[in-house]
């Protein structure tokens, strides 16, 4: 077997070694090999041979020593040059024969560039990442190389890359924040674009513009090493493409693969210039998958790709063959054999075109009904024409079968080597594959046509001398002796490998190319402790006295067809000069590899493919229009003319037949002029109705597709409610055509997976549960070990984000029992999907998985809520495991609930008997104590809701107003690690149930809208509340009444005066009185429009009395839309606005298509009916939307509409990056009403928004953030009251009286890289700012060396004394903002003391809205049993929606999250916490 570049054995005793004590040399027969052997201490590692050269490198890996030969490893030394411990991996370039690399500890490495003899040293700035592997090569220039530097602290790791044009002499930061990068010149096959004049391009995965989330990760590409150039291609089409996680140089192709958040399924995108980029495409349907797809050796003209098709357990998969430019694959047989780790039993014979072996599973059913679980019936196949055909191998009698790259027993290629021809394997005859040790080893000299046995059991083996010398060692059990043959395997001859002792070969191994008559064999003498550890140079050279002639050689042909005929390949016949079997000579040419001769054929329809804009077609055979063709403006006058335009077909590039003696498709046919005319759309909308039978809707989702998801359906599942059964219905067109699912059986409830759209559940009332994760096309089920927990406002499954088949199942024990004393719930775990459970945690109420990407949680971090002692009256304690409670952490011993969000983990403990209070952690481990203000006490009657954390603070309502029907409370913010809180705004409205009026608007930064309650002094008078509407543009640190209109929709004036902001202004019906709160203002993809019903006035009104209105530019201006109250969605990312009437019958719906500008209605219906819901995808992508109505002449008859509005166009929109003002967009800038440069948390931000004019619709997700146009100075905006600080009079922060200023040398513990920190001055930088310079108003005051740092404070500040340093940073201040008074009072009036609230979806927001719920307060964990219970965590309550109560619709902003109710304890969502009542405290 062949010795790949980089070798390491894999096998334990390898991962260490020590050098020889001693050297012995035994001459050998004069008939046989000559025989050395060199004794290590320990065990030796990572050998490599030096390309065309018999110089060798092993490593001693404990110890950090690498070790050289220069004579095949007859004898060595050690590598004085090479710092004793510190060589950690040894790097041979792949392209340049003599140089190598030595990767160091403590940030020195050394190079070669003479094959090891003398090694230079170097240094990094950190580090270098070692896997996968810390250099990328050049592969036209040695000297260029890229090192992937790694740096980390306790909680994540960041990679910088470096690059050097010298051979390490000078080293430069190419780029930080990358995750990888590559040359595109990688390998020598591949060929950058002309503009590439200095074949310097560089392609890099760096993390998001304004992100670290793996979601928001992009290709960037430059010519000039980042210096001043970079680009992010376009990968789909016009689009660039976030979340790269990949990119891969394959021969002549570049592969980048993408993910995006919400699916495992992968996008591959393919360039052969590292220019112009395609997304690949696979038949059928196949997905490709994270951690699914192998990408095996491939050809010059194609990429071979093996796609897993089953679980990891069970793993097999099918192999595809691309065409020439990377972008459609084609299948090439189905069921091949994979392990867990990726490896597919896959080979291409060596130096032979076309020919490849591959495993299959034959019992494929079988294996993947039993996941995994029992014997594979493995069979071989082979291909002679480059994977269309495949057929068994056989020893002329009998089929046999060869154990392949998943059980590798040697290293490198499993069966073939250079050696043009000759073929060996280990495997049987028989029906199917057996174990290793049952196999013998068999031989092919024609390449694989043609088979036999050639020695008994399973031997490890080596070519040598181009094939002339086949040598192998037995590899059952311990041997004295090596086998070998000089006549291509049809006699072996036996040679004494060590007299004295047996050994077990561990690796046998020669030159790369096979051409030596030197190989070297690694083997172990000896068992446990008195293991002793050999390498054996044996060396053939003196068994044949002469070298080969020219009569000694004959012409082999590569590839035989079916009739013993040599067999055409890409356009030619393949032969070598080969040794004759039987001449006794040796070729004896070291490092000269065989080369190949041609033969050219004519050309047939095999040397063709499909050109550019043209696909197979349903016969897999003819090439058909892909769409329009493009046609001569001279021709096609009429629709039954022709023109001469092109064949579909196009010659394989590379491919080398005769045109002139074969067919010629490539040239151009007459084809009819109607291919040439799109088909138009309509040009109308359109609508489809459909009746069920039911008394309502029970539940419904969307599953949504993501930017990197094939297909193109839009998939809605959805419960109903009968008398009888409930039924489950699907669509795969958006509710135009729906079809019954799950017939017969007693379904209760539907539970999307939260982080992956195309998997969902179906809970009944028993173990059984049915699950699908392919979107429905298939459905399977398996079985828990309980019925669902009886638990109200508890999951019955919980998801794990990154592992789809990780699940925890809270199931109820003891509930059937007529004690309810005895009923509890159990906490179960899979991490197969239902085949296997165990017990994780018993007398639970809730477990959660904690991880989180950024958070350095471990994989299987859980915690869990559970009875103290197992005693249902016991107190609830928190615990954490991370392995799945073999063993656990106890964080607190009296708990009411726990919150996870974002980075956070909130939990509300008791200290006392009647007091609550909040405890926070950021890295799953260490709480600390959430400070509120100390003159603002939380009493133990209060309860808190814990809102967005999304802007990496926490934002708590604390309830304020207990009084029932007049509940009210105070919005606080915490600092970034959710410990101490400042107040933000009071007087805000909520609800009994802790819902709170508060809102923010999706895909901005810094809008939120609240209603406050106008009149509190009247809450102890059972008075009704008195509501205003206020918006802040700056996220919480100014609130103002929302702008009233200055018409209403008829063109009247309203009857107050408009301009009187605060007695005349816009107040909206919020979210404590939605039907299903899951419904927003706004929508994450509509850029600045938000929709509400209310009134202008002093005060909010009734819902009866309320009107529609709406906003283009984030809330600043507003216009009356509508007369009355109306339901809205958003499609197309607002480039179709849907209103229908609430609460009244109606049969027509009103549209916009210039957001809202304009105005037409719509009929759907010969008769009026009531509507109960409009919905659409929850990405707001579609142009259809759904209506939903129990409104029927029949009572036991619901229905759906879908209108569509695809109709009205075909055009997609056209998006340039590089002119982002250019085609179908503009670039926006969201103003605030108060500044005038648009300058928000210390930058202005630029998105995309359609422009009014254009006739096309959007289409496919794409980022919105255009860019950030630049950083401005900090200003007071860009701060927030410090702990114990609140506004004054004057709008600046002042101490509250009577309290200590916060002690800020914590912030030294808190970040151990700290140096320095300045005493308080009673603001605190807003942690979503980016402002640079300018007022810096924390820094102000007097700075301290932090604990230890002294020494580097001092040499920092050059030895200012205390008081320099006062009169440096406060008193020259002092003067200068002396000298700007006017300017500062000017613009500043008002605005002090600011204090911003999280927003969701704004540029920094690493969580899509429509991926995480929007909802402002959406429950959780519930001390006081506020929360209303969920139906997936108690499928026992019954459900009554929102037609009879509660909610019976999911809408767009929870079908994505997959939840069913408000109640859901839900990562990164908001959390209501409160405390228990006195019987419980």
């Amino acid at each position: 077997m062949r010795l790949r570049r980089s070798l390491s054995t894999g096998l334990p005793w390898l991962s260490i070694f020590t050098l020889l004590l001693f050297s012995i040399c035994t001459s050998a027969k004069k008939d046989g090999p000559r025989i050395s052997k060199t004794k290590f201490d320990t065990q030796p590692s990572n050998l490599q041979y030096f390309d065309d050269s018999d110089t060798i490198l092993v490593q001693e890996t404990d110890r950090g020593i690498v070790w050289r030969s220069e004579d095949a490893g007859e004898s060595w030394e050690k590598v004085k040059d090479i710092d004793e411990e510190a060589g950690l991996q040894v790097w041979l370039h792949p392209y340049d024969k003599k140089v190598a690399y030595t990767i160091g500890a403590n940030n020195k490495h050394w190079i070669t560039r003479d094959r090891g003899q003398t090694w230079s040293s170097f240094k990094t700035e950190n580090n270098p990442r070692r896997v996968p592997a810390p250099l990328s090569f050049h592969a036209g220039d040695s000297r260029k190389v890229l090192i992937q530097g790694l740096e980390c602290d306790a909680r994540d790791c960041e990679i910088s890359t470096y690059y050097t044009m010298d051979d390490f002499k000078t080293i430069s930061l190419l780029r930080e924040h990358t995750r990888l990068c590559h040359f595109a010149h990688s390998t020598p096959r591949f060929q950058t674009t002309k503009q590439d004049k200095g074949d310097n391009r560089i392609l890099c995965v760096v993390k998001g513009k304004y992100s670290n989330r793996q979601k928001d990760f992009r290709l960037l590409v430059s010519d000039d090493y980042f210096k001043k150039d970079e680009y992010e291609p376009a990968l789909d089409g016009d689009r660039t493409v976030q979340g790269l996680i990949s990119i891969a140089v394959v021969k002549g192709f570049i592969v980048a693969a993408a993910k995006a958040e919400g699916t495992d399924e992968l996008a591959l995108y393919v360039t052969v210039d590292a220019d112009t980029w395609h997304r690949a495409e696979f038949p059928n349907n196949h997905k490709i998958k994270e951690e699914a797809y192998t990408i095996l050796e491939s050809t010059n003209y194609s990429i071979q790709v093996d796609v897993m098709t089953t679980r990891r357990e069970s793993a097999m998969g099918v192999l595809f063959s691309s065409n020439s430019n990377g972008t459609y694959f084609t299948k090439n047989i189905e069921h091949t054999n994979r392990n867990i780790a990726g490896l597919v039993d896959f080979e291409k014979i060596q130096n032979i075109q076309g020919i490849i072996l591959v495993n299959v599973v034959d019992n494929w059913e079988e294996v993947e009904q039993r996941n995994g679980n029992g014997n594979r019936k493995v069979k071989t196949r082979i291909s002679f024409d480059d994977g269309r055909t495949f057929q068994p191998i056989t020893d002329g009698k009998n089929d046999f079968h060869l154990h392949s790259v998943t059980h590798m027993s040697n290293v490198g290629r499993v069966f073939s080597s250079p050696a043009p021809g000759l073929v060996m394997g280990i495997g049987n005859t028989g029906d199917y594959l057996k174990a290793y040790e049952e196999g013998d080893l068999y031989i092919s000299d024609d390449a694989g046509l043609t088979w036999k046995r050639a020695l008994s059991g399973a031997h490890k083996y080596e070519f040598g001398d181009q094939g002339s010398v086949l040598l192998a060692i037995y590899d059952e059990s311990p041997t004295q002796e090596i086998r070998y043959s000089i006549n291509h395997g049809e006699h072996w001859e036996r040679a004494e490998l060590d007299e004295k002792v047996e050994v077990n070969a561990r690796l046998l191994t020669t030159t790369p190319d096979s051409t030596s008559l030197q190989f070297v064999l690694l083997g172990t003498v000896g068992r446990g402790f008195k293991t002793e550890y050999y390498i054996y140079s044996i060396d053939f050279k003196g068994l044949h006295e002469r070298q080969c002639g020219e009569k000694d050689y004959k012409d082999w042909w590569a590839r035989l067809d079916k009739a013993g005929e040599p067999d055409c390949l890409m356009g030619r016949k393949q032969k070598y000069r080969r040794r004759k079997a039987d001449a006794e000579c040796f070729i004896d040419e070291e490092f000269k590899d065989p080369e190949p001769e041609w033969e050219y054929c004519p050309c047939s329809e095999e040397d063709f493919e499909c050109d550019f804009n043209f696909v197979r077609g349903e016969d897999g055979k003819r090439c058909v229009p892909a769409g329009v063709l493009p046609v001569p403006e001279d021709q096609c006058k009429k629709a039954d003319d022709e023109f001469k335009g092109p064949s579909g077909y196009r010659l394989i590039p590379g491919n080398q037949c005769d045109t002139k003696k074969g067919i010629n498709l490539e040239k151009e046919v007459s084809r009819p002029c109607r291919e040439t005319v799109h088909k138009p759309v309509s040009g109308k909308i359109s609508h489809e109705t459909t009746k069920f039978p039911g008394r309502g809707f029970k539940d419904y989702y969307y599953l949504e597709r993501t930017a990197t998801s094939s297909g193109e359906d839009e998939t809605v599942i959805m419960l109903t409610d009968r008398s009888d059964r409930n039924e489950v219905y699907i669509s795969r067109d958006h509710g135009k055509t729906w079809r019954e699912i799950l017939k017969n059986e007693e379904i209760v409830a539907i539970a999307p997976h939260q982080y992956f759209h195309d998997v969902f559940y179906f809970f009944t009332p028993t173990k059984e549960v049915f699950y699908s994760i392919n979107r429905g096309d298939t459905i399977k089920s398996f079985t828990t070990e309980a019925v669902p927990t009886v638990e109200d406002s508890v999951d019955a499954l919980v998801f794990h984000p990154d592992y789809k088949d990780w699940l925890i199942w809270t199931g109820a024990q003891g509930c059937e029992k007529s004690d309810p004393k005895e009923c509890h719930s159990v906490a179960y775990i899979t991490e197969d999907r239902g085949n296997e459970w165990r017990v994780l945690l018993r007398y639970v109420r809730r477990c959660e998985f904690i991880k989180k990407e950024g958070r350095g949680d471990k994989e299987r971090l859980v915690y869990c809520q559970q009875h103290k002692d197992e005693k249902l009256d016991g107190p609830w304690q928190l615990l954490s495991s991370d392995n799945w409670f073999a063993d656990s952490k106890t964080h607190f011993e009296d708990i009411t609930a726990f919150a996870t969000m974002s980075e956070f983990i909130i939990v509300a403990a008791k200290d006392g008997k009647n007091d609550l209070k909040l405890d926070a952690s950021v890295d799953g481990t260490t709480f600390a104590d959430a400070r509120f203000p100390k003159n603002f006490n939380v009493s133990h009657q209060q309860a808190y809701t814990v809102l967005d954390s999304s802007t990496h603070a926490v934002f708590v309502n604390v309830k304020v107003g207990t009084n029932e029907g007049f509940e009210y409370g105070t919005i606080m913010k915490s600092n970034s690690n959710g410990t101490s809180y400042v107040l933000s705004i009071n007087g805000v409205n909520m609800n009994t149930a802790g819902y709170v009026d508060f809102e923010k608007m999706l895909g901005l930064e810094g809008v939120a809208v609240v209603n406050v309650v106008g009149n509190l002094e009247d809450g102890d008078k059972r008075r009704p509340k008195k509501l205003r509407t206020l918006i802040t543009h700056n996220d919480g640190a100014q609130w103002d009444p929302l702008a009233a209109p200055s018409k209403d929709v008829d063109g009247k004036d309203f009857d107050c005066d408009t301009d009187d902001g605060q007695g005349c202004s816009l107040h909206l019906h919020g979210y404590t009185e939605r039907k299903d709160h899951r419904n927003t203002f706004s929508s994450p993809s509509a850029l600045g429009l938000m929709i509400g019903v209310g009134n202008v006035g002093s005060f909010l009104t009734p819902k009866a009395e309320a009107d529609t209105f709406m906003t283009r530019d984030g809330g600043l201006t507003w216009t009356a839309v509508q007369k009355g109250s109306h339901m809205w969605e958003f499609g197309d990312r607002g480039s179709v606005i849907v209103l229908v009437a609430e609460n009244v019958a109606t049969d027509e719906v009103f549209y916009s298509l210039d957001e809202g500008k304009s105005w037409k209605s719509y009929k759907f219906s010969d008769s009026k009916m009531k509507i109960d819901a409009i919905t659409t995808l929850p990405s707001d992508n579609s142009r259809n939307f759904l209506l939903w109505s129990t409104d029927s002449s029949n009572r036991n008859e619901i229905l759906t509409v879908n209108i569509d509005f695809s109709g009205l166009t075909d055009k997609e929109c056209k998006l340039d990056e590089t002119n982002p003002n250019g085609g179908d967009y503009y670039l926006w800038e969201p103003k605030h009403p108060l500044q005038e440069d648009n300058c928000l948390f210390g930058h202005v931000s630029q998105y995309h928004r359609k422009k009014l004019e254009s006739e096309c619709y959007n289409g496919r997700s794409s980022e919105l953030l255009h860019a950030i146009a630049r950083n401005c100075s900090c200003t007071r905006q860009d701060f927030e009251c410090d702990y114990n600080y609140q506004l004054g009079s004057d709008n600046s922060c002042v101490l509250v009286e009577g309290y200590e200023p916060p002690d800020h040398s914590q912030t030294c513990k808190d970040d151990p890289k700290r140096k320095s920190y300045f005493e308080p001055t009673g603001y605190r930088r807003i942690p979503l700012t980016t402002c640079e310079g300018g007022r810096e108003l924390e820094y102000v005051s007097t700075e301290h060396p932090c604990p230890g740092r002294e020494k580097e404070f001092e040499k920092k500040h050059g030895g200012l004394s205390g008081f320099g340093l006062f009169v440096v940073a406060v008193f020259l201040p002092a003067i200068v903002a002396t000298g700007v008074g006017y300017w500062v009072w000017r613009n500043w009036d008002g605005k002090f003391g600011r204090i911003r609230l999280g927003e969701n979806g704004g540029a920094f927001d690493t969580d899509q809205p429509w991926i995480h719920y929007p909802i402002v307060v959406v429950s959780g964990i519930v001390a006081v049993l506020v929360a209303i219970p969920t139906l997936v965590g108690s499928i026992w309550r019954s459900v009554s929606g929102m037609f009879g109560g509660g909610r019976r619709y999911t809408t767009r902003q929870s079908f994505a999250r997959g939840r069913n109710d408000y109640a859901v304890v839900d990562p990164d969502e908001d959390e209501l916490l409160g405390d228990d009542d006195d019987e419980e405290a």
